[in-house]
């Protein structure tokens, strides 16, 4: 993969923002926002929704930011950022038809794990996200979907370029250096998150490298949010709480 971005002082200022943020600001904005959805989840009905409301604001504006970056930069193209079709397209087609089958396979195992309140890896790290309602549902999809596609954007299509084009690294270095700034925002979900966020960053990241296109770490992304997070409830968590 090559990519040679060059970024103005305009759009180095605004990446330097949104990586400074993602870097500094939001682990501790997710544990702080998880925190107290959690806390809130079983005594106000709507938690959940204005959670979700937010976190769709958020990767949008996070998005937008990235785009902005793309823009002021005449140097740039978008190809820098990831936005380009897939250099071997029928290998890219292929694994998105197999992860989306093994998505599904393992959706409706952890979905039947889950119902018969057998343990499901990692359900527990999440569980106040789980919707209870088809509004939560709807909105879980959404949020699924937005986080595959924005997440894929800033973490591997902005953050990789600025690394390149802005602070002078080899792709491959900034490449790393986007993993770990992806797994810290895994502390929300404490110590194991940040692991999984790691080992799930460095995959999506070897997509994007391999294929030098965000097609396929965003669409493998979006297959397992959507799997995650419309994984029914544990039953503690289903019942309606009291008005």
């Amino acid at each position: 993969m090559t990519i040679s971005p060059d970024f103005s002082a305009a759009s180095t200022a605004v990446a330097a923002v949104l990586a400074a943020h993602l870097l500094l600001g939001e682990p501790w904005a997710g544990r702080r926002m998880y925190g107290s959805l959690a806390r809130r989840r079983d005594t106000e009905p709507r938690a959940l929704v204005r959670y979700f409301g937010l976190v769709l604001a958020l990767w949008w504006a996070f998005a937008a930011l990235a785009v902005a970056a793309l823009l002021l930069s005449p140097g740039t193209a978008a190809a820098d950022f990831g936005l380009t079709a897939p250099e071997r397209p029928v290998y890219v087609v292929t694994g998105i038809l197999l992860v989306g089958a093994i998505a599904v396979a393992s959706g409706r195992n952890f979905h039947d794990l889950a119902k018969r309140g057998k343990n499901v890896p990692g359900l527990a790290a999440i569980e106040a996200m789980l919707p209870r309602t088809a509004e939560e549902r709807r909105l879980a999809i959404a949020v699924a979907v937005t986080d595959g596609l924005c997440a894929e954007l800033v973490y591997r299509g902005l953050l990789i370029a600025f690394g390149v084009g802005a602070l002078g690294l080899d792709p491959y270095a900034a490449a790393a250096l986007s993993v770990v700034v992806y797994a810290l925002a895994g502390c929300y979900q404490g110590r194991q998150g940040v692991f999984v966020f790691a080992l799930l960053g460095a995959v999506f990241t070897g997509l994007y490298l391999a294929t030098g296109s965000l097609l396929l770490p965003a669409a493998v992304h979006v297959f397992l949010s959507v799997r995650d997070l419309t994984l029914p409830a544990p039953e503690k968590l289903r019942a309606v709480p009291a008005a």
